[in-house]
């Protein structure tokens, strides 16, 4: 039920939206996206949602692609290279851009999507299928031996003439008391309270088993952008060359960006500001004159009196140097280069003829993330960063944030069989990320952690939404998990000993009159076998009660090993449970004869 809820979320962000499909004359006709066939081509504008997947094969466009990867960031598409492949219900921002449709109805991106998140299956985490064990042998047990309780009374009471056969309501009663009702009342409370205290810290859990399966996790994959990262590339440094000081690099880098709306563009005016004290300009006064984006020149900036001032891709700056008259410095491309070995994005500026600088724009990778993911570690839980960036952005990523390990270039597929690997060499794994390309690998994972700034589709997909869109939250997560199966086992020791405890106080009471040796068991002195059954049933209720509130509370969680937790345990809740089912029944057995119940 849960993938297919999932499925039809995908299945929303579809839409069939209108295309302008080019004819063999060259004209144009509006038709359905859902109309469209591998090979058709198609025209696509500022403000049209690209109909379908398919292949820049004319023009250039900035694209929106937030609605598939969860980026904020748009990307530029063209027609060549590596960056042509376009994805149906993206948008065109800005520019024109001619595409070849690639994939018909049924085989687009989000269809496999679909099909990935169907074909998900979250397993049941060894906790889980010890507890369900450990109940339904328990029952099934408990459930033999009140059963044959009738027939061996039956062929008694026949061969010695005394005692009374148990009736079927007694029977009945004897079964309730003895089978694990206790933590069976009680794990529904537990989880409820786990849902509750994961929610102070702003994330909304499915279920209480989402919540348990953390507390046992061992590889937590992380989505880089908007999870490890910002999601926004930030200006870190100005590197002006050779003859330029970096105050009139700053200067014209930020006047340039001043009618930059971008988060890019910005971010130049606030380092700007931060690092050189430069305030923003009041131009109303003088001939400025600004250059927006586009996709085709890749650059931007302002013309100011006499200065020319401009920012953009290295590439179009040092033509734009030429075509004023100037000449490119060889150092100008030996700054973009390092800056994009290291992983980062330059961007050039330059003043008309001059070429000024490089402008370091990077991945920001999240505060604290370092020392978080490290707390990770010593909680044994490994790191894995997945992006689809190239191995050597990962990989300086993946250093800068502390990570165990990096999948980079990764595709949905490549996540989910990553996933997929993991849990068959007996691994529970945790997957966070906020991208629709994220969402078979959420619905595979043991604990699916959802970004709140993602798209529906991703949050549909786990079983955890962080409204503060904080990946490293999962040490929270992974803590009340523990507290979680803490609380458990320590309740689930509490029950078995208390339903061996009441076993043992029930049977002699309500069997002495058939035989008369059980009688030396009655060391309670229950004064009929009525009165006992009564007495356990009423116990086994308020016992439940009781307990309650501990299910709510949980065990306070501590690291220690496992030895020594199974002690503890032991101690205080086996201890507990034999012991506290005598002096209960005990009184309660006084009070209904003392009523006149039984």
């Amino acid at each position: 039920m849960a993938q297919h809820r999932q499925a039809d979320t995908l299945r929303k962000t579809k839409s069939d939206s209108a295309a302008k499909r080019l004819l063999a004359n060259g004209a144009t006709e509006r038709v359905a996206a859902s109309q469209l066939r591998a090979g058709d081509q198609v025209v696509c504008e500022a403000g049209d949602i690209i109909p379908g997947d398919g292949e820049g094969i004319e023009g250039i466009a900035t694209v929106d692609e937030s609605v598939i990867t969860g980026e904020s960031a748009p990307v530029i598409r063209e027609s060549g290279g590596d960056r042509s492949a376009v994805t149906g219900g993206t948008r065109v921002l800005s520019d024109q851009i001619k595409i070849k449709i690639t994939s018909n109805p049924g085989e687009t991106f989000l269809d496999r999507m679909i099909a990935f998140v169907e074909g998900a299956e979250r397993q049941k985490t060894p906790n889980e299928i010890a507890l369900n064990i450990l109940i339904a042998g328990l029952t099934l047990i408990f459930l033999l031996a009140v059963v044959t309780l009738q027939p061996f009374s039956q062929y008694a009471v026949e061969a010695s003439g005394t005692g009374a056969v148990p009736s079927v309501a007694v029977l009945v009663s004897l079964l309730v008391c003895l089978i694990p009702t206790t933590i069976g009342g009680l794990l529904s409370a537990i989880g409820i309270a786990g849902m509750d205290r994961v929610m102070q810290h702003n994330v909304l859990a499915m279920s209480g088993k989402a919540i348990e399966a953390a507390g046992d996790v061992n590889t937590l994959l992380l989505d880089k952008t908007g999870t490890i990262t910002i999601g926004n590339r930030q200006a870190v440094e100005f590197l002006p060359v050779t003859g330029v000081t970096e105050t009139e690099l700053a200067e014209a880098a930020e006047l340039s960006s001043l009618a930059d709306e971008t988060p890019e563009g910005r971010s130049v005016v606030v380092l700007a500001k931060e690092k050189y004290g430069l305030r923003g300009r009041e131009l109303a006064h003088h001939e400025a004159h600004f250059i927006p984006f586009s996709a085709y020149t890749r650059m931007s900036g302002v013309d100011i009196n006499s200065d020319h001032l401009r920012k953009g891709a290295t590439d179009s700056i040092a033509q734009f140097v030429k075509e004023q008259g100037g000449a490119v410095p060889a150092e100008l491309h030996e700054i973009a280069e390092r800056i994009s070995r290291q992983g980062g994005t330059p961007l050039a500026v330059a003043n008309g003829s001059r070429a000024l600088g490089v402008i370091h724009l990077k991945d920001v990778v999240k505060g604290g993330m370092k020392d978080r993911l490290a707390q990770l570690r010593r909680m044994g839980i490994s790191t894995v960063m997945i992006t689809g960036d190239n191995p050597l952005t990962a990989a300086a990523i993946a250093a800068e944030a502390g990570v165990d390990n990096f999948l980079a270039q990764a595709s949905p597929a490549d996540k989910l069989n990553y996933i997929k690997k993991e849990q068959a060499e007996g691994r529970l794994v945790a997957m966070t990320g906020d991208g629709t390309n994220d969402a078979p690998a959420l619905a595979q994972a043991d604990v699916g952690l959802a970004m709140n700034t993602g798209t529906m589709a991703a949050k549909e997909a786990g079983n955890m939404v962080d409204l503060d869109s904080n990946p490293t939250k999962l040490i929270e997560v992974v803590a009340i998990g523990k507290q979680l199966l803490i609380t458990r086992g320590a309740l689930t020791t509490f029950s078995i000993a208390n339903d061996v405890a009441k076993y043992f106080a029930i049977i002699p009471a309500r069997f002495m009159a058939t035989y008369p040796a059980l009688g030396a068991l009655n060391v309670m002195g229950l004064h009929n076998p009525k009165s006992a059954v009564l007495a356990a049933v009423i116990f086994n209720a308020l016992i439940i009660i009781a307990l309650v509130p501990l299910a709510l509370r949980g065990v306070k969680y501590r690291p220690e090993t496992a030895g020594s937790l199974l002690r503890r345990n032991m101690l205080v809740y086996g201890l507990g449970g034999l012991v506290v089912p005598f002096p209960g029944i005990w009184m309660i057995d006084r009070l209904v004869h003392a009523l006149g119940l039984a």
